[in-house]
């Protein structure tokens, strides 16, 4: 009998075909752009077109139809031509912006870049890309190891904000739950004052100089565009600088008592532009969003250390901004806190949202630390995932032990970054949740069918819709299938790479992915190996399954403990029911980063890989 985790995993990825194919038709004209004749802001924008496809390439590369690779370029196409001509890019890259939301845009180009990398004309953009933060570009300032401006990109440092934020007012209704972006100003206390014309303007001009120059911690982010061009062919120029300038900013923590700042001066001072604060950078501690944006950048950049050298210590720069809040938790319920981002936990945690469980401080002004919410636990995750080293299965061991809700619950939500499952995922790992993915795929498929019904309730008019809209309504899930099949998160939403535990490719049609009718669950991940069970649903096809261990091809299988069914199957046509399956295990030496699994229809297989981390040089791989 095939297990129901295998039957709802395919048939996750029949919904999943059929989704993004309903949404292209509907949202996106014949050269792939979407369908918008809106205007453009100032600087705003133009991750949420790219956001639209975000998880397109990495939903192919986990088995996909064969045409979404085709299709994810067709869209990066047009919704760059698209782009250009609202004029948001020079030479195809964003003319200047922050890094929280230029992380995002580059999902999609660095999914398509992962899943062809013999693609010459990515492979040329990621490099073009990259060169545009080398020292001697430029946004790099190398004698201060500062990128110029917080705006940045292919126009260079683009001094100053967006004009929007010229007269920062009270009609800026989104942002008010951030309070006051700079906290220094006479005459300006709390958010009332900014309904004084003169205010606002102050407030504006002062963002303008203050915020809009030198460097700031969301830009590491950037590295991943490095990191992605030396993933290509290795070379050492992208290496050198991303580590280099994550060097820079552990310097200045290491100065700064452990505790990672959020801006430096443009003569290189860290609260040069901010009265020798450590805080109050765009994007920083202060405003708008703290720990949700300065922690990201710092894991994005520490998982690209990691990728780089193989060193456990390289995650230093992710680790530390986690110590320093989790250090000052408090236990209270989210319902009767105060915080900015309220409306993401009451979706994660529900009906137990009232409970007491660990808050944890996201920003800190002159006041101190302030904002408690819940860990975003997609942070310390992915620093286990990379390293899978004690201490940090240990920090997640004291999350667990610290929350007041409950770890094992799958509930029905999808949030911005289609992520926030964590728990019940890492419970499932540890082995205390045994139905986490029946209920992972189930969820995972009513989240689709409930874009669907949105795509289906639309009736906006799509010349001038919210450059929101279509990222709102994306069918396309990944969650799922990364914990499930590979064993690995979801992507750090603000930038990061996808260096995932497990790959696939299909030895037959030679291409990324699960072959057809073929399901992976990965249930075991520890120092040292991962179990995976591998079944192929077909009736009539066997089906070929190439395994790699990293994405990157970066581990190495030294040996491979096989358990298979023994000889009987389907036993004698006369029986009226299946005979008794027995199971043997056999031990397999493959000393390399991949094998080739041949499954029989409806034959099933588990793999105990025992693996050496990183004996081998990342790379985009060519098979």
């Amino acid at each position: 009998m095939p297990p129901v985790w295998a039957v709802l995993e395919r048939r996750l990825f029949d919904a999943l075909d059929e989704a993004w194919r309903a949404f292209a038709a509907r949202y996106c004209g014949p050269d792939g752009r979407l369908i918008y004749h809106g205007p453009a802001a100032d600087r705003d924008g133009a991750d949420d077109f790219y956001e639209a496809f975000f998880n397109w390439p990495t939903l192919y590369q986990l088995g996909g139809a064969d045409d979404l690779l085709d299709a994810s370029k067709h869209h990066w196409e047009g919704v760059t031509a698209q782009l250009t001509e609202l004029g948001y890019l020079v030479d195809e890259f964003e003319r200047g912006y922050d890094w929280f939301h230029q992380g995002e845009s580059l999902l999609l180009f660095y999914g398509i870049c992962a899943a062809d990398p013999r693609d010459e004309r990515f492979r040329e953009r990621a490099r073009r890309f990259a060169d545009l933060y080398l020292p001697g570009s430029a946004n790099y300032d190398a004698e201060h190891d500062i990128i110029r401006a917080p705006h940045n990109g292919g126009g260079g440092p683009r001094y100053g904000l967006q004009w929007e934020w010229a007269s920062y007012h009270t009609d800026l209704v989104s942002m008010r739950p951030y309070g006051l972006p700079l906290r220094d100003l006479p005459g300006i206390a709390e958010w009332a004052d900014l309904g004084d014309p003169s205010n606002a303007a102050r407030m504006g001009a002062a963002m303008n100089e203050r915020l809009g120059r030198g460097d700031v911690a969301v830009n590491l982010a950037a590295t991943s565009l490095a990191v992605n061009a030396w993933l290509y062919d290795g070379d050492d120029r992208y290496r050198d600088w991303a580590l280099r300038y994550i060097g820079a900013w552990e310097r200045r923590a290491a100065a700064n008592g452990g505790i990672l700042p959020d801006n430096v001066g443009p003569s290189g001072e860290v609260g040069e532009l901010h009265g020798g604060r450590w805080y109050g950078g765009l994007y920083g501690w202060q405003w708008p969003h703290g720990l949700y944006s300065v922690g990201a950048a710092a894991a994005i950049a520490a998982v690209n250390a990691h990728l780089l050298t193989g060193d456990d210590a390289a995650l230093a720069i992710g680790r530390d901004p986690l110590e320093i809040v989790y250090d000052k938790a408090v236990q209270a319920g989210v319902t009767e806190t105060e915080m900015s981002i309220s409306d993401r936990w009451l979706a994660e945690l529900g009906d137990e949202a009232g409970k007491p469980t660990m808050l944890v401080p996201n920003r800190h002004d002159d006041g101190g630390w302030f904002d408690f919410q819940p860990p975003q636990l997609g942070l310390p995750v992915w620093l286990w995932h990379a390293s899978l080293a004690g201490d940090d299965a240990e920090r997640l061991d004291r999350l667990r032990a610290a929350s007041g809700y409950d770890w094992a619950r799958v509930r029905p939500f999808r949030n911005k970054e289609e992520a926030g499952h964590e728990a019940p995922w890492l419970e499932f790992l540890r082995g205390a949740n045994p139905g986490f993915p029946e209920a992972m795929l189930s969820t995972a498929l009513g989240q689709v069918q409930r874009r669907m019904a949105l795509i289906d309730a639309d009736h906006e008019d799509l010349s001038a819709v919210h450059v929101h809209h279509w990222q709102r309504l994306n069918p396309v899930l990944t969650e799922a299938l990364l914990q499930l099949v590979t064993g690995t998160p979801q992507v750090l939403y603000n930038g990061g790479l996808l260096p995932t535990r497990l790959a696939y490719f299909d030895a037959d049609r030679h291409r990324p992915g699960l072959p057809r009718d073929v399901a992976a669950l990965v249930d075991s991940v520890r120092p040292g190996g991962t179990r995976v069970e591998l079944v192929n649903l077909g009736l009539t096809h066997t089906r070929r399954v190439v395994l790699q261990a990293g994405a990157f091809g970066e581990h190495r299988i030294d040996r491979a403990v096989v358990t298979r069914a023994d000889e009987g199957y389907p036993g004698d046509p006369r029986a009226y029911t299946t005979p008794p399956i027995t199971e043997s295990e056999r031990e397999v030496t493959v000393d390399g980063p991949r094998l080739v699994v041949e499954l029989p229809p409806g034959r099933r297989i588990r793999l105990d890989l025992h693996t050496t981390a990183r004996v081998r040089t990342p790379s985009h791989q060519y098979i």
